[in-house]
């Protein structure tokens, strides 16, 4: 199999964020998400020195919900629930720009997630029982911001302190790909003026 070109690759973390805020409607609406999905975003943090975008992620297949979101919400497809997805996408976006120009934020940041993955050694793979530390690393950085994602959906769920964590994780999960996005040369501009060059792109990584 080819390796993904740089404009593929740009999509692969672009798909990051997109799934991880589908997954954050996801929770909020109904207290679920799917498992394999939740992991590969929040596997993402850890991700310190990748060698290629898809071992960001533990390879491309884990990234096929978020491509799938993505297909629907660039062809016009996306289901009305689709739009609070595309907020917080936009929102996940503007976090990484503000975050950007604070390197003392940045430094706190991986200083804490270097911190939580030497906990997850404690444990296995599978992350949940960290899901509260990666909750509390974004409240102590992002959250300080005065933009705040107002994250909408169900009262009943978004009051379940599991969900909110998980909620809080995949956020600085999505911040994290969008950081990788931005240094694969991802623009906001992109996503209204190459709308269609990025469909047909993303609909070539599903067929992959």
């Amino acid at each position: 199999m080819t390796q993904p070109s740089p404009a593929q690759q740009q999509l692969m973390a672009l798909s990051g964020i997109v799934q991880a805020c589908h997954l954050v409607d996801q929770i909020a609406r109904t207290g679920q998400a799917d498992p394999a999905a939740l992991n590969a975003c929040l596997l993402s943090l850890f991700n310190f020195d990748p060698e290629s975008t898809e071992q960001v992620y533990g390879g491309l297949v884990s990234l096929r919900p978020g491509l799938q979101t993505l297909a629907n919400l660039l062809g016009n497809h996306a289901h009305q629930d689709h739009r609070n997805v595309l907020r917080y996408a936009l929102g996940v976006i503007h976090l990484e720009r503000r975050l950007a120009r604070r390197p003392d934020l940045q430094s706190i940041l991986h200083s804490r997630l270097r911190h939580a993955e030497r906990n997850m050694e404690h444990f296995s793979r599978e992350i949940s029982e960290i899901t509260a530390n990666i909750s509390a690393i974004y409240q102590d950085t992002l959250s300080t911001f005065k933009y705040r994602i107002q994250v909408t959906g169900s009262y009943q769920q978004l009051q379940q302190p599991g969900n909110a964590e998980r909620i809080r994780a995949l956020l600085l999960a999505g911040v994290r790909s969008a950081v990788l996005w931005h240094q694969l040369g991802g623009r906001r501009w992109q996503l209204i003026l190459r709308r269609r060059h990025l469909l047909q792109g993303t609909r070539e990584l599903l067929s992959r």
